[in-house]
């Protein structure tokens, strides 16, 4: 698999009468991991749904490889495009086998059932988030994080360029964690990743998009991106950030004790 180039310009999204997201963009060359990261209700999940076509912004463009996404076809688009959302929903007695397959769906006429081909791209997703041994089990008998991992196995049973993905780490152990973030720059395919975790979004990702209320406050590099002044102003929240001494990478190291009297009159006492 190869990565897709994404551009999206200026995009502004408005649900209900109100304008949730203000001129955003996200670019991302071929094999990048691009997160999304900020406080709850700060535009993350629309912007992603946005990327995949669930909602459709008011203004601004987004394009895959030079090509306006809203005038590729959604068969075609799926086979370029995957994602795995918050808040999915479906038939749970499924088996974890026949939820991967659907991956396959955008390569496939009505009623065609899979080939040897699809089978093995089904094994290979599976195995790849560590599931390979719960293909046969009902999805609806698994912990919240083997589900989720049976999820991110359909995305890449679509064999996407672009990977969009909201939270994936929620409900995975730890070593789960580093897995799935690791697995778009295994693969060579581009990514733009949602995460809450901001050590998690130091260490995979190779640009950071902060975004608050809505708007974009910065974006760059971890290193120029993750920095004290910007976690009190848009997290509310002391910590020092400093690089991790193996890898170089930034890491964020919080005071859980200071609290809002901390942030009198919108920036730090002292």
């Amino acid at each position: 698999m190869t990565g897709a180039r994404l551009q999206a310009d200026k995009l502004c999204v408005e649900l209900g009468g109100r304008r949730i997201l203000h001129e955003v963009s996200v670019r991302a060359e071929p094999g990048q991991v691009i997160g999304i990261v900020g406080p709850n209700g700060c535009g993350k999940s629309t912007l992603l749904r946005s990327l995949v076509r669930i909602l459709r912004p008011t203004s601004g463009s987004i394009h895959i490889d030079g090509v306006d996404v809203q005038t590729i076809p959604v068969r075609q688009s799926a086979r370029t495009v995957a994602a795995v959302l918050q808040d999915v929903t479906g038939d749970f007695d499924l088996r974890a086998r026949d939820v991967v397959a659907m991956g396959r769906a955008p390569y496939k006429r009505m009623f065609q059932r899979d080939g040897a081909a699809d089978e093995r791209i089904v094994d290979d997703a599976l195995r790849m988030v560590g599931v390979g041994h719960l293909g046969d089990r009902p999805i609806a008998s698994m912990s919240g994080g083997e589900r989720q991992r049976v999820l991110i196995a359909r995305a890449l049973a679509q064999r996407p360029r672009l990977l969009v993905l909201d939270e994936p780490t929620n409900h995975l152990d730890v070593r789960h964690q580093f897995d799935v973030l690791a697995l778009p720059a295994a693969l060579g395919i581009t990514a733009v990743v949602a995460l809450h975790d901001l050590n998690l979004a130091a260490h995979f990702c190779d640009v950071v998009h902060v975004l608050d209320g809505g708007h974009e406050v910065c974006c760059g590099p971890p290193d120029e991106v993750l920095t004290t002044e910007l976690l009190a102003q848009v997290y509310r929240v002391v910590a020092s950030v400093r690089p991790h001494p193996d890898t170089g990478r930034p890491q964020v190291n919080y005071d859980p004790g200071a609290g809002e009297r901390d942030f009198a009159g919108g920036g730090l006492v002292g």
